[in-house]
């Protein structure tokens, strides 16, 4: 389950610079909203998935990929690589928008 909702938000992520660059901006618009509500989410926990609690429940497991089947290099850096591909997606969604002024 844990793996299935990431793979919708990485989805999210990797979708709006596409959506951006084909000046769907209230496509854009929508997906960076659900992105900001699992940020919500993860703000609220402390910055932790509130799966990976759930699932340490029934595991003494503690690898940074315990609870989802991600390779363990991706899984350690999963917030660093996908923020960034957030924060450009945004910024391309943006400077589409702003050209799209003129």
């Amino acid at each position: 389950m844990h793996t299935a909702i990431w793979l919708v938000f990485a989805g999210c992520i990797v979708a709006i610079p596409f959506a951006g660059a084909r000046r769907q901006f209230l496509a854009a618009a929508v997906l960076t909203g659900v992105v900001l509500g699992e940020c919500t989410v993860l703000a609220v926990n402390r910055g932790r998935c509130p799966l990976t609690d759930l699932a340490g429940r029934y595991t003494e497991e503690r690898t940074d990929n315990f609870d989802i089947y991600l390779p363990l290099w991706l899984a350690r850096r999963n917030k660093t690589i996908f923020g960034t591909i957030f924060v450009v997606g945004e910024l391309i969604v943006l400077a589409r928008w702003l050209i799209s002024w003129r």
